[in-house]
């Protein structure tokens, strides 16, 4: 294990991921592009010999609206904010086939599972909020092992976790173990990336974030094996969420290539993993120049492969070596 490690995650959710935030009619072109963009991600990632962990909403594995409401758990959050549930008014929506593609990837997880460079991990069954007011410990568990139980009928092991909107909660640790989940994405350790609810991710916060893409603000965010097994669940956190291309932010694109490549060297330099993650309907607009910057990032890792043996694992992959390494 003496080398830098490489984690790139994807959070699969289609519509269930924004659809507490974002109509059909505002991005619904963003969510029927992924049916495009997403095969040719994986394409690009197993040309370079990098591995992802495809973190997916278990409402995604089904072909319609039936044959979820037959899958449903019968214990559901009670969020505060019942906008925040999509089993309050949204499923309802879920009319036809002509919804389907916002909502439903079945066939193409299916073909995903038979890549073995890829792991298909859960992010959790309903797009769960673990730390919304209103929900218990006892619904989270009932969606995760609906979560689980989805897999199970495609003969898929779910043992990592990415939590929606990256809300780890603690307290639900003892329910992760106990159901199989041995690792999880956390957040940086930066302060600015800690877990929290949607209410209290202020303004200031965001521009934080955003200007600590393109300068380094938070640190390098790498990661070494001691820090990500020191715990029973292990944390494989963050490094950085790679930004979607924005044409008003491009002059700075050379900028967001910098602080990302800079720390993979740091990583690999190191032997520290770097950990880096986006949501593939961020690339459902301006596609060509999305993958482009991410071709560029499997360049570098294909680089720091050959010169520091840096080297590319799903998160299952990564934790079941830091179990089974003992020094």
């Amino acid at each position: 294990m003496q080398h830098g490690k490489f984690i790139l995650s994807l959070d699969f959710e289609l519509l269930w991921g924004v659809r507490d935030k974002k109509t059909i009619a505002q991005y619904g072109d963003n969510i029927k592009n992924v049916h495009q963009i997403f095969p040719e991600i994986i394409h690009s990632c197993d040309a370079y010999g990098v591995k992802t962990t495809v973190a997916t909403v278990g409402m995604l594995f089904f072909d319609d609206k039936s044959a979820l409401l037959n899958h449903l758990p019968k214990c559901k959050p009670t969020y505060d904010d019942p906008n925040l549930s999509p089993y309050t008014q949204h499923i309802d929506a879920v009319l036809n086939m002509e919804t389907a593609v916002y909502h439903f990837a079945k066939d193409w997880l299916l073909t995903l599972k038979k890549n073995k460079n890829h792991e298909i991990s859960t992010h959790t069954f309903s797009h769960y909020y673990t730390m919304e007011p209103g929900q218990t410990k006892e619904q989270f568990e009932a969606d995760l092992k609906q979560a689980i139980h989805i897999g199970q009928l495609h003969h898929i092991p779910t043992t990592s976790i990415i939590f929606p909107r990256n809300q780890f909660n603690p307290e639900y640790t003892e329910v992760l173990l106990q159901n199989g989940i041995t690792n999880y994405r956390g957040n940086e350790e930066s302060w600015l990336y800690k877990s929290t609810t949607n209410s209290n991710q202020g303004l200031f916060k965001r521009a934080l974030r955003l200007m600590d893409a393109y300068l380094n603000i938070s640190g390098r965010n790498c990661y070494s094996d001691a820090f990500m097994k020191s715990q029973p669940l292990i944390n494989i956190p963050s490094s950085r969420l790679l930004r979607a291309y924005h044409p008003k932010l491009s002059i700075l694109d050379g900028l967001k290539m910098k602080r990302i490549k800079d720390d993979m060297t740091h990583a690999a330099k190191n032997n520290l993993c770097y950990h880096l993650w986006f949501h593939p309907h961020n690339f459902g607009s301006h596609s060509s120049e999305n993958l482009q910057f991410l071709t560029a990032i499997l360049k570098h890792y294909q680089y720091l492969n050959k010169q520091y043996q840096f080297s590319s694992y799903t998160m299952t992959e990564l934790a079941t070596k830091l179990q089974n390494n003992h020094a």
